[in-house]
């Protein structure tokens, strides 16, 4: 076995492992998407309400930070990398994002595609669609080593479907 691929796999127990993810329902990466999970699932593109623009920059930021949206909401995020940087924006609970930076700050090349994120070289753009079904807090970071620490978070306040 290659190096690189014994590493990358070795970051994917990782996470898997230290996300608690073993349960039925989880793919590499450590995130289950089942309608339980606390942070939503992958969305239906058909059924999209509304579009929200989200841009990454060096600064460590992401613009908005803040996002408000309703229980059962879908939402795509259209999401575009200002930066010279590579950046990428995962949603997840704090654990989680925690979780897989540890394993992002170890295995930096690390390569991975799952549909709560999106990772962008300079100056491109991607989407995310992603529906949002229970209420609460989602947060979301950029887990590229040194980015999430430098403060490049934020979060989706998720309010009570009818209210």
């Amino acid at each position: 076995m290659k190096a690189a691929t014994r590493n990358t796999t070795l970051a994917a127990l990782i996470v898997l492992a230290s996300a608690g993810a073993l349960a039925s329902g989880t793919h590499a990466g450590g995130h289950g998407h089942d309608a339980n999970e606390a942070v939503g699932k992958p969305g239906v593109a058909a059924k999209v309400t509304r579009t929200i623009h989200v841009d990454m920059t060096d600064t460590m930021r992401f613009s908005p930070a803040d996002i408000s949206v309703r229980q059962g909401e879908t939402v795509r995020f259209v999401v575009k990398n200002s930066g010279v940087l590579r950046h990428e924006l995962v949603l997840g609970t704090e654990k989680e994002l925690k979780a897989h930076y540890e394993a992002m700050k170890k295995n930096p090349e690390m390569e991975h595609a799952d549909p709560n994120m999106v990772t962008l070289a300079a100056g491109k753009t991607g989407e995310i669609v992603w529906q949002f079904t229970k209420a609460g807090k989602v947060d979301f970071g950029c887990l590229q080593p040194g980015h999430y620490d430098a403060g490049m978070k934020g979060a989706v306040k998720v309010s009570k479907a009818g209210k």
